[in-house]
């Protein structure tokens, strides 16, 4: 698909870009090369490949859910304005 000028200066403008005009013939051949290589993948056959997550095979190593610090809840809490069974009180922002 070829791209034009006046079609470069479209898109421009509903993007609210700033295109030169010695940047048109730029902007038009890699905006239709980038078209071209759309249309070429939407012609492979995709019907018997199922969707992939991600495209490695890869693994999250996991660390053990160990408690690492001691609770210093009460400590914290000792320069709080306001605070009731352990949380902290803040004013209402939302009717």
């Amino acid at each position: 698909m070829a791209f034009d000028h006046t079609d470069v200066k479209k898109i421009a403008h509903l993007a609210r870009l700033a295109i030169t005009e010695k940047d048109l013939e730029n902007y038009s051949s890699s905006i239709s090369n980038i078209l071209d290589l759309v249309d070429q993948l939407q012609e492979v056959n995709t019907d018997q490949i199922s969707p992939m997550a991600h495209p490695l095979d890869a693994t999250q190593r996991l660390r053990k859910d160990i408690v690492s610090e001691k609770n210093e809840r009460d400590s914290l809490q000792l320069n709080a304005p306001a605070i009731e069974n352990g949380l902290y009180l803040v004013p209402k922002v939302i009717d």
